[in-house]
């Protein structure tokens, strides 16, 4: 009998509609765990009125997660062995209506994942504390995509928590290993990210307004008017074609970013190195977890001389910035930092509590193959310790598509590829 794992994503990410008809799967790659053992189900987007959008999204504002996407889940959520979420903003409501289910003889085990919570947790009241405390302490195990927010965890909440390694999609970024370098006359900087940590404010002060750089910055963030500058071209990351397009334009990459502890712009840097551009990215939010410095350019936060100088740097040695991006990707293929290693570490994880549940005396929802304390360390190990190549999926684990014949709810689905 297989696991029955229930994935619960914000609304917007349904995969019986997102990106309908480029059959990539779900987004984030957690189709890669479907296998004979593992039986995935994931969470629908329900069709809504205008008001009733209204109404749900300003419950999530005041309670920082979708009760009611949440909600309309629930049975599938109470069907399922485990649930694995995304962030905060889905392992919180779920948590809720676990509680509120009352107990059960074999409760879903719940995966909780969190990317801007620790962030922002020093700012929360005293009651939002309280409530979120009782809400975490229903998930069985924590997981964040940064070594700082893990070390957050175990701070804030007394928790260890296990570093997941996000990956990239190399369907729509196949990794090419570059073999020259060589930057144009203006250089050619691209920046994307509509993250709220992007700092386009040291970027600007850094190249605006200087004839030797041409930028393009890729945003749906507002950019003040008094950081315009004639050289610097502000425009929404529309889609990935308008990505790819930005990608082949630039000379090189730059991540610049606030301080923060949840790997802010990793999925531009999975990006960029997928693709051979050099990149020069601030030195925060444990970015360096996935990429060695000898493979990014890395600076301190706030500092425009700095970020210009590293640039600099890179644009006067064409071999060294060549060797660079060239390690990029050799680090992004060593380590496997694709969608489908992301989803394969959900998978040792989940294994590793169903074996658990089953030594403390509760049936496992299916029975577990019995493996030596080697093997058990083995797959709870991520990959930037244990290097494991990319291909295609192993026969026990295909990707398997979720079914895409439901007529989609009425708002428009855009093109997001996910990132951070």
């Amino acid at each position: 009998m297989s696991t029955k794992v229930h994935v619960h994503l914000f609304y917007g990410a349904d995969p019986r509609f997102y990106r309908k008809g480029d059959d990539i799967g779900c987004l984030y790659g957690y189709h890669y765990a479907a296998s004979g053992e593992f039986t995935l189900t994931y969470s629908q987007d329900a069709r809504e009125s205008k008001p009733v959008r209204l109404v749900r999204r300003a419950l999530k504002a005041c309670l920082g997660f979708d009760l009611i996407h949440t909600l309309r889940n629930r049975d599938e959520i109470l069907r399922a062995d485990v649930i694995w979420t995304h962030t905060e903003q889905e392992y919180l409501s779920v948590a809720l209506v676990l509680l509120l289910s009352g107990r059960r003889a074999a409760p879903p085990l719940l995966l909780a994942q969190s990317v801007w919570l620790l962030d922002k947790w020093p700012r929360y009241g005293m009651l939002r504390r309280w409530l979120y405390r009782k809400l975490i302490a229903r998930a069985d195990v924590l997981t964040t995509l940064a070594s700082e927010n893990a070390e957050l965890c175990e701070r804030y909440f007394g928790r260890r928590a296990t570093h997941v390694y996000y990956g990239l999609n190399t369907g729509d970024f196949p990794v090419q290993v570059p073999r020259a370098w060589q930057p144009h006359t203006p250089v050619r900087i691209a920046a994307i990210g509509n993250d709220r940590d992007r700092d386009w404010e040291t970027l600007i002060k850094a190249f605006g307004n200087d004839a030797r750089y041409s930028v393009r910055l890729a945003t749906r963030r507002r950019i003040p008017a008094t950081l315009r500058a004639p050289n610097v071209e502000i425009a929404p990351a529309a889609g990935l074609k308008k990505a790819r397009e930005l990608y082949d334009w630039a000379d090189l990459v730059l991540v610049p970013l606030r301080p923060n502890s949840h790997a802010s712009g990793i999925t531009v840097m999975l990006e960029a190195a997928a693709l051979g551009k050099p990149m020069v990215a601030t030195n925060v939010g444990s970015l360096d977890d996935y990429f060695s410095h000898s493979a990014a350019a890395y600076v301190p936060p706030f500092d425009p001389s700095a970020l210009r100088d590293a640039l600099d740097r890179l644009v006067a040695s064409p071999a060294a910035a060549l060797r660079q991006a060239q390690a990029a990707a050799e680090e992004l293929l060593a380590r496997d930092l694709t969608t489908r290693q992301f989803a394969m570490q959900h998978v040792r994880i989940t294994e590793a509590l169903l074996r658990r549940r089953g030594v403390a005396g509760t049936p496992a929802p299916h029975a577990a193959r019995p493996q030596s304390a080697e093997a058990t360390q083995r797959h709870a190990t991520p990959p930037a310790q244990t290097p494991l190549h990319g291909g295609a999926p192993t026969a026990t684990h295909t990707a398997a598509r979720p079914p895409t014949h439901v007529a989609a709810p009425a708002r428009a689905h855009g093109q997001s590829r996910g990132g951070l």
